[in-house]
């Protein structure tokens, strides 16, 4: 069920004995195509979705920050005068911005509040960037300050690579952060330009929650980044961004096996990246589908971060007549596929694609259609009428 903002103030009427000042919305997203290229400086094709972290928050004036997870029914809190690791849990990520905005000269107001999600953890739709991003959306409302998307999610990217300790792209928070109703972001992760790109007539994107979910695989994406590192420097690259199809075909022979499979799937991945945007803008959805399809072999053959439960998933959404095409979608292992369908037959598709799924597997998986929403934004909270933060 989706999260009201009226229900959200109602909450926090009851654990704080008044109505909030402000409602904070932060989306998750699903990325369409461009996997694992974020991190080699190169392209991603994310929307952000309408499922998102909620906070319902007031300003303290004592410097602290308090807050009730209505998912994990916790109550945490921490001075922004000193804080420090404690353990690892969802108070760290509202720590590390805190963290992040100080050390970048923020001053800070303390704030208590309510935050809830209906963003699935653990599924690749990066619940942990949303909720960073929240409780910067948050900080920026209560303390005053303008908010610009851009730098926030490099602030937020800052405080889960630095301080959680996952050394992430910084896809997530941008999407999160600068979202756009109705369009994919087609976003250069080595200048950050973004640039919006609508979604042909008719098409909707169904997200397939495959019921598992990643297991201890830092390793393996460490083991993957390290590839990646390895290739570009092999090609004298400052990333594998740099390097092109037809120069990898002819220099590949110098690299261990195993990285330039890596670097295959990473240069051929910007390539498709770019042509699904261009897809898109033509209205051709037939192309934007095989390129999905492309995406998910490569995944699975040369980046080897599917999985059984991720195969099962895409062929059953590809065995639906209205997909046109179907991919993994986030870090791997578990998790998300991603299909573009057409929209008249997102019921029949979610109703026999969970069907076959859970024939093929045995799971019981989640399916649901989604539609591209904004990206971060504030309410001043009136119960009558809420109105848009002002910057």
């Amino acid at each position: 069920m989706a999260i009201e903002p009226i229900d959200l103030a109602r909450l926090h009427e009851e654990r704080f004995h008044g109505p909030p000042k402000w409602i904070v919305r932060a989306p998750g997203r699903v990325n369409l195509i461009g996997e694992h290229t974020d991190y080699n400086e190169g392209f991603v094709l994310p929307l952000a979705i309408d499922r998102a972290i909620w906070i319902a928050l007031e300003p303290r004036d004592d410097g602290r920050v308090v807050v009730y997870s209505a998912d994990f029914e916790q109550t945490g809190e921490f001075s922004l005068a000193g804080f420090q690791h404690e353990q690892q849990g969802w108070l760290e990520y509202l720590k590390g911005v805190a963290w992040s905005l100080q050390d970048a000269g923020y001053a800070l107001t303390g704030w208590q509040g309510v935050v809830r999600g209906d963003v699935p953890r653990g599924a690749g739709l990066s619940s942990s960037a949303a909720l960073e991003v929240a409780a910067t959306r948050a900080f920026a409302a209560v303390s005053g300050w303008p908010w610009e998307p851009v730098l926030m999610a490099k602030l937020g990217q800052r405080a889960e690579n630095r301080w959680v300790g996952v050394n992430c792209g910084i896809m997530d928070q941008l999407i999160s952060a600068a979202g756009r109703a109705a369009h994919a972001l087609l976003i250069d992760c080595r200048s950050l330009e973004l640039t919006p790109v609508p979604f042909p007539s008719g098409v909707a994107v169904a997200i397939l929650d495959t019921a598992t979910r990643r297991g201890l695989v830092d390793s393996e994406y460490n083991e993957r980044r390290a590839s990646c590192e390895a290739a570009a420097e092999a090609f004298h690259a400052p990333a594998l961004r740099d390097v092109d199809m037809a120069r990898f075909q002819r220099e590949s022979h110098r690299l261990d096996p195993v990285i330039a499979r890596r670097a295959r799937h990473v240069i051929s991945e910007n390539q498709r990246t770019l042509a699904a945007a261009e897809a898109m803008r033509r209205g051709d959805v037939e192309r934007l589908g095989r390129l999905m399809d492309e995406s998910h072999a490569s995944l699975r053959v040369d980046y080897e971060v599917s999985s059984e439960a991720l195969d099962a998933m895409v062929a059953s959404a590809r065995a639906h007549p209205a997909c046109h095409g179907a991919r993994m979608t986030g870090a791997g292992f578990g998790g998300c596929a991603v299909a573009v369908i057409d929209a008249a037959s997102a019921d029949d598709f979610r109703r026999r694609v969970a069907a076959e799924y859970q024939h093929r597997t045995g799971h019981v998986p989640a399916v649901y259609v989604c539609r591209a929403t904004e990206g971060a934004e504030a309410l001043a909270w009136n119960p009558a009428r809420p109105s848009p933060a002002a910057g």
